[in-house]
């Protein structure tokens, strides 16, 4: 029988998945990405393949999970199986500088950022870079390494401190500072290339901006599980209700050129209106709180695209 697999390293983002599969009677496997192997002797199996690979699965333990993901959806594209978010897709996720480039392709302005190889490098380009600016991982998730600095002297001192984290991959991004003046981003979330809702973020706590209920920071105090005191003047994640944008559109090509089927892309708008988009996210998470209020729930509707791609498959070929 023809079953849909799911390819990640994280069971708690993946257990709302399983729920809403279960809950529309697709039938599933789930391959972990920890640790395996192929024998690429043998053919894959018949079905759909959904690659949920995170560019922070090292932060879970995980190093090497991307790579061996790259390996499978390599396998599975070689002998044609229907791969959502392929390996055009895992290569933006795990590369800021490829989503940019990628972006810019489509006329999508990104935040002025370059790409620095070692601390020396760094703090090079800094001199010669606007203030304030950001660091951030280039390959990141959950706001790694994304510090604010209002001078290089800031900086010089940060990377001389043994609490300085570098990219998994070496390379640390140094990037124009957008202001929000409402301490907001938007995040736009995309079902089967096509957009679906956008949500409101409040970033007055912070950068980490999962907005799965179970995110894993390792300070324990995750700021986007929507979880809210009395002091809360603003919900963490807000849907918007009728969102617009000129925006959609671009995004929604940029998804189809690259082989992204489900996304979250992320912007921000300064003062000036002005939108920047910084981030794109394959392995795409929904707020339960946010979505609850709304009546909008993101893992219903990829469990039903899913459903469909499977009924697809399962077509017989009409001569």
């Amino acid at each position: 029988m023809d079953k849909v697999y799911i390819i990640h390293e994280n069971e708690e983002w993946t257990a709302p998945l399983k729920e809403a599969l279960h809950s529309h009677n697709v039938p599933f496997e789930d391959w972990h990405m920890g640790e395996g192997m192929i024998d690429l002797q043998e053919e894959p199996p018949q079905g759909i393949f959904y690659n949920r690979m995170s560019a922070s699965s090292h932060t879970r333990g995980h190093r090497y999970a991307p790579e061996l993901t790259q390996a499978v959806l390599t396998w599975l594209e070689s002998h044609g199986r229907r791969v959502l978010n392929n390996r055009t897709a895992l290569s933006l996720e795990l590369s800021k500088v490829m989503q940019y480039e990628a972006l810019k392709r489509y006329g999508i302005q990104t935040p002025d950022t370059i790409a620095a190889l070692g601390k020396e490098q760094l703090i090079k380009s800094a001199h010669s870079f606007p203030t304030p600016f950001i660091t951030k991982h280039n390959r990141a998730g959950k706001g790694l390494g994304v510090m604010r600095f209002d001078a290089v002297d800031a900086l010089v001192r940060h990377v001389s401190e043994p609490e300085f984290s570098e990219s998994i991959d070496g390379i640390t991004l140094l990037q124009q500072f957008v202001e929000s003046p409402t301490q907001t981003i938007t995040r736009c979330e995309f079902i089967g290339g096509k957009f679906f809702y956008a949500v409101r973020v409040d970033t007055s706590d912070g950068f980490e901006l999962c907005p799965a209920e179970a995110c894993e920071i390792g300070d324990g105090s995750c700021p986007t599980t929507g979880t809210e005191t009395e002091s809360v003047t603003r919900p963490k994640f807000e849907i918007i209700e009728n969102f617009q944008s000129p925006l959609i559109e671009k995004y929604e090509a940029f998804l189809a050129g690259n082989g992204i089927t489900f996304a979250g892309i992320e912007f921000i708008e300064n003062a000036d209106g002005k939108t920047y988009t910084y981030d794109v996210n394959t392995n795409t998470n929904y707020n339960p709180q946010a979505e609850k209020t709304a009546g909008m729930f993101g893992m219903q509707e990829v469990a039903l695209h899913l459903k469909n791609e499977l009924a697809m498959l399962s077509e017989p070929v009409r001569r």
